[in-house]
């Protein structure tokens, strides 16, 4: 039986045909049929799962009204561990929730447990596997959010990104994935990796999930998503990173912008000024430098509870960045968010792939964010949609990237291309 989405899980609630109680019992048991194989949870009570949505049930109304959670294990919660991933964190219980957590509870929801994660939502990976075939990665970071959701054992989870740890995971394993405008989510109780880039996303199975969860962290009610909007001006931009797009990829992207130009849509070409076909090297540059920084204290009185891969990857990288680089890159920086923001002057969306192609075999390498960091370095919304199978059987996606702020009109537009997708 298929699961019930949020919002559909929301109205059975209201109706009085679902209690809390029951839908925790049955991702629950979803998680026990599959989690030898898929392995998305670093911490779940299921008695306190339970005792949640018989409080929830209880209490009735909030905007989540009993949905259970799924929280990245890198985001603080008062009654459970945060771990990281890390032998530093280990069993570790914070002295109290994240502002997302928190906004959570207030809105009456369960937080079913903790997702897996890289370690410090970095590159080493943790147990988790793609749900669609086990011999892949699901991604990352927020590998255990995303797998959680395709699978079926929760409605809604939080992932984070600051390269591409949101996007990049949901399109991996099928789901939607929505990273918001830089800013606009609460990052207090977040474990910090790079202050200028880090972003709160989440995933869920529908565009209608992703606008309900997104009232409940903004403390606003959700907004309807428009599906009445006039057909979209669409710009499908390669990205100087295009020659890192896999064959399928790319003729993915090719066939979508013509389907949807068939639908009605405006689709024209989109490119960088030529001053930033290097933005890439800036992202790394910036998250280098932050990354370094931002964990002083765990290299400096635990380094060998560290991984080799970011001890000897990013954090060796990060030294190697001096003031002088990332200033420019910063500089560098705003003058890209200027520019991308211009090229909404004539576009509503931007069309570009969420990652290089299907997930990578194995679990040791959680794939390529190189069609992400571009976004997330322009503080951009995007969403990513899942676009069919690749020759493997696994899950494409397409991203859809908006203008800063205007997130709505983002969410409006990926439905109508959603609507209008093979």
């Amino acid at each position: 039986m298929k699961p019930l989405s949020a919002t559909e899980a929301v109205a059975a609630l209201e109706a009085g045909t679902l209690t809390s109680e029951k839908l925790v019992r049955d991702c629950l048991h979803r998680i026990a049929e599959r989690d030898a194989t898929v392995k998305a949870w670093a911490f779940l009570d299921p008695a306190l799962a339970i005792a949640q949505a018989k409080a929830a049930d209880a209490t009735k109304g909030g905007l989540l009204r009993g949905i259970p959670v799924g929280i990245k294990d890198i985001i603080d919660t008062y009654d459970m561990p945060t771990g990281h991933n890390s032998p530093i964190f280990e069993g570790k219980v914070p002295f109290g929730d994240a502002a997302c957590v928190a906004l959570c509870r207030t809105a009456n929801a369960v937080i079913l447990g903790k997702t897996v994660t890289t370690e410090f939502a970095n590159r080493h990976p943790g147990a988790t596997t793609n749900p669609h075939n086990p011999a892949h990665t699901p991604g990352g970071s927020s590998s255990g959010s995303a797998a959680a959701v395709a699978d079926g054992q929760v409605p809604l989870a939080f992932g984070t990104q600051t390269g591409g740890s949101v996007i990049r995971p949901a399109a991996y394993c099928g789901v939607v994935g929505y990273k918001p405008t830089y800013g606009d989510f609460n990052r207090v109780g977040i474990k910090m990796q790079c202050h200028s880039v880090d972003t709160l996303g989440l995933m869920a199975r529908t565009l209608d999930d992703i606008a309900l969860f997104r009232g409940v962290v903004l403390k606003l009610p959700a907004v309807k998503i428009d599906r009445d909007i006039d057909r979209p001006r669409i710009g499908i931009c390669r990205s100087p990173v295009w020659d890192k797009a896999e064959h399928e990829t790319k003729v993915l992207l090719e066939a979508t912008a013509t389907r949807l130009a068939d639908k009605g849509a405006t689709v024209v070409d989109v490119s960088f000024a030529a001053a930033f076909a290097t933005i890439i090297d800036d992202h790394a540059a910036i998250t280098g430098w932050e990354s370094v920084r931002n964990y002083a204290d765990e290299r400096l009185r635990n380094p060998d509870k560290m991984s080799a891969e970011i001890k000897d990857g990013p954090m060796k990288r990060g030294l190697e960045v001096g003031f002088e680089r990332y200033v420019a890159a910063q500089r560098q920086a705003v003058a890209f968010r200027a520019h991308v923001d211009s090229l909404f002057d004539k576009v509503d969306v931007l069309l570009t792939p969420s990652a290089p192609g299907e997930a990578p075999e194995g679990i040791g390498f959680t794939g390529d964010p190189v069609f992400n960091s571009i976004w997330t370095l322009a503080h951009t919304p995007c969403v990513t949609l899942p676009a069919g199978t690749g020759s493997k059987g696994l899950p494409l996606g397409i991203q859809l990237v908006g203008l800063r702020h205007a997130d709505d009109r983002l969410l409006s537009t990926a439905a109508w291309v959603a609507a209008h997708l093979d």
